[in-house]
């Protein structure tokens, strides 16, 4: 997680001073949450950790928490860019079930973004119940239901349940294989490979209708996904941006 990361940037394009020194400042928050957690880790820590002098993480940041949250911004940004990465080698990658494989995998090899998603508050302490950018998640839920409407219109996925119910049972099984891990006893653990192909079985059943579509159908779902998660991954960029202003 604290490997260098500027989401968002032009490729190529060479970082300013003072955009170079928010990175290493990042990188040290970063590495320092993953390492002590929210609660413990200082800006005296941070700033000694990234070589600078603690004043000058106030030039970029007014408070510990806008830090913080800066930090989080820009590792979402990455996650979300490393999920459609997954999902593009991936053949069955660009469908719904594929996007919940890939991003399960991905968070349970990412503390940070895993600690977010189970609100874990030992690692986050009071991150864990931050409301997160409320522009950018509703953003995000218009752009899932233009994706989920479309796909039914489609027959790619099944439209004889009604588009709210099939969207929480969707979140449910989602959220349901991240949270279950730590209740299960030790004869019931499975692999994070596991835990993504077991989602990905149960959710294309529960989503293909009783008709399979056809190849075609499925071309163009793939088609309208992948501009879906390029519209997802550009407003959680966005968001990235904005926390640096």
């Amino acid at each position: 997680m604290a490997e260098q990361r500027v989401s968002g940037e032009e490729p190529g394009r060479e970082l300013s001073k003072k955009e170079e020194r928010e990175q290493r400042i990042l990188d040290a928050a970063a590495e320092l949450l993953e390492r002590w957690g929210y609660r413990k880790t200082t800006l005296e820590d941070i700033a000694r950790r990234a070589g600078v002098a603690k004043p000058t993480i106030y030039l970029s940041w007014k408070t510990r928490e806008a830090l913080f949250m800066a930090l989080i911004e820009r590792e979402q940004a990455a996650f979300y860019g490393e999920i459609v990465q997954r999902m593009e080698k991936d053949p069955e990658g660009m469908t719904l079930p594929g996007l919940v494989k890939h991003s399960i995998l991905a968070t349970l090899k990412n503390p940070l973004m895993k600690a977010l998603a189970t609100r874990d508050v030992e690692f986050l302490g009071e991150l864990a119940t931050h409301e997160h950018n409320t522009a950018a998640y509703q953003a995000q839920m218009q752009s899932y239901a233009a994706i989920m409407s479309f796909l039914r219109e489609l027959g790619v996925i099944r439209s004889d349940v009604d588009l709210r119910e099939q969207s929480i049972t969707f979140a449910s099984v989602t959220w349901g294989f991240l949270l279950v891990d730590p209740l299960l006893p030790a004869d019931f653990k499975l692999t994070d490979e596991q835990m993504g192909e077991q989602a990905y079985t149960t959710l294309k059943r529960l989503l293909e209708p009783d008709i399979p579509p056809s190849e075609e159908q499925r071309r163009e779902g793939k088609k309208a996904f992948r501009a879906y998660m390029e519209q997802v991954v550009a407003i959680v960029q966005d968001t990235s941006h904005e926390a640096k202003l």
